[in-house]
């Protein structure tokens, strides 16, 4: 379809009328990587603070989510753009419900200049909140939850010149959405604070994060790990379906990874390395500004590759919500187990291609 002309008024009726349809939901030396049998998905039990963050965590949640911001209304999400914009207003209204602190340089917003080099760089904006831990001594240090928002906007021509990117990325958006709402729901809440943040720029050239790292919301030295959230919807890769499994990058890196595989393992998700993907595609997204800074942080995906990847046709539609549900339940337990852990997750320096990373943490940590 054409893009249309979309009025400002359209867009905000549009985008109030979903905001209001949507009801309140109730490991430093040298290690040997882990790497622990990926051939095992059985549930291998919940603690009653897990089965909570479970509960929370619904396809029908993720759908309603998915399909606003990967709709045509948004034309895209462009960095910047119109629809972007509107995409980190609904992303701050649901942090706003869900009482997160604001933790942005204007509100839930922090304000990215895109190319800092030029006087008249363009500016979007990262949408960031805190749900503050509470343990005294632990509240001041973070877990970081990551996705980046936007999607590649507008084609120049044809019948349908509108990159909905539902997959790339408002899988991964809406995943940060639900995990913050199922762990709001813990009373007690972790003992660590949660920072989650949705990134502008990444089909630019991680525009937001690698900001955000020149200029953190919380000090760098005090975020103990982000695991960062990327094409979570799709299950149907060139090579066959993935069901009931995801992949993280870097695999070897870091002792996250067996944080994710024990996560996985008690909902029924194998959560394994993808040899011909793990090491290539580390440096691809949201995590590479913050591992480079010294931060052990990963990107989890179901598929690196699928069809309409960057197409017009990667539309809410497709995305297989049941499964979806089942992999963020890994993701909001493991980001509970890394909030409520006394030691931090370290780099495997041993492994070579970590080294970098660990001389980083490291330096960060002097």
């Amino acid at each position: 379809m054409t893009r249309g002309a979309l009025r400002a008024g359209v867009l905000l009726t549009a985008l109030t009328a979903v905001l209001w349809a949507q009801a309140p939901r109730g490991v430093r030396g040298v290690r040997r990587p882990v790497r622990p049998h990926a051939s095992a998905a059985e549930t291998v039990g919940l603690t009653p603070e897990m089965r909570i963050v479970v509960g929370h965590i619904t396809a029908n949640s993720l759908r309603g989510d998915v399909s606003f911001l990967a709709s045509d209304l948004l034309e895209g999400r462009g960095t910047p753009s119109r629809g972007l914009d509107i995409a980190g207003e609904y992303v701050a209204s649901q942090f706003r419900r869900l009482g997160l602190e604001p933790a942005g340089d204007d509100g839930y917003f922090q304000n990215v200049v895109l190319k800092p080099e030029d006087p008249e760089s363009p500016k979007s904006r990262n949408v960031t909140a805190i749900l503050r831990g509470s343990d005294p001594h632990l509240k001041d240090t973070y877990v970081m939850l990551s996705a980046h928002y936007d999607h590649a906007g507008l084609a120049q021509a044809g019948d349908d010149r509108i990159f909905n990117g539902a997959n790339d990325n408002a899988s991964g958006a809406a995943s940060v959405l639900e995990v913050a709402n199922a762990l709001a729901a813990l009373h007690p809440r972790p003992k660590r604070s949660v920072l989650f943040i949705l990134f502008c720029g990444e089909e630019k050239g991680l525009w937001g994060s690698r900001y955000y790292v020149d200029h953190p919301v919380v000090p760098l030295d005090k975020t103990v790990a982000d695991l960062n959230l990327e094409q979570l919807g799709r299950t149907d890769a060139p090579e066959g379906p993935h069901l009931k499994s995801a992949n993280v990058t870097g695999f070897d890196y870091s002792d996250l990874t067996p944080v994710l595989v024990d996560a996985g393992r008690r909902v029924g998700i194998v959560v394994s390395k993808n040899p011909n993907a793990s090491d290539k595609y580390f440096n691809m997204s949201d995590n590479q500004p913050l591992a480079k800074a010294g931060i052990p942080a990963h990107t989890l995906s179901v598929t690196y590759d699928f069809p309409d990847y960057h197409a017009v046709g990667d539309e809410w539609q497709k995305i297989d919500y049941d499964n979806m549900a089942k992999v963020d339940q890994a993701v909001g337990i493991a980001t509970l187990r890394l909030a409520q852990a006394l030691t931090p997750p370290h780099w495997y320096e041993a492994y070579p291609a970590a080294k970098p990373y660990a001389e980083a943490a490291q330096k960060l940590h002097e």
